[in-house]
């Protein structure tokens, strides 16, 4: 069955991107791999995904076009889903780490919500869902 594999997120620079991802998000680096060209292939995943679930490829901005993408990939909207099966311990880490929530946590009819921003401005919602 075709599935969605990696999903492209420009970004600015390649390492404080993995920083961000893996220390603030709990996120694991799942490949980092020179091209030989300047460019990397890096990819990042919540920890313990498999196969079958998408995972972000982290893509350094080649141009003035791309760098002005960064952190408005989505238009101002969430564009990207994070569920969790530990809303408040993950929100509660998140924080510490120093992410930066737009709202105060929620409890909708479909799960408990809060949307966070990443290190580039990039809408999140942090989703445990009902």
């Amino acid at each position: 069955m075709p599935h969605i594999a990696l999903i492209t997120l420009v970004v600015r620079d390649y390492d404080e991107a993995i920083d961000f991802y893996t220390r603030a998000l709990g996120f694991e680096l799942a490949e980092d791999t020179d091209r030989g060209d300047g460019s990397r292939w890096v990819v990042v995943r919540p920890p313990g995904t498999t196969g079958g679930a998408a995972s972000l490829l982290l893509a350094r901005a080649k141009d003035d076009a791309q760098l002005a993408s960064v952190g408005a990939q989505t238009g101002g909207r969430v564009g990207f889903f994070l569920h969790t099966e530990d809303f408040a311990g993950d929100h509660a880490r998140m924080l510490a780490a120093g992410v930066h929530c737009l709202e105060e946590p929620r409890h909708e009819v479909y799960g408990s919500v809060a949307v966070f921003e990443d290190l580039y401005g990039n809408r999140w919602d942090l989703l445990q869902p009902a």
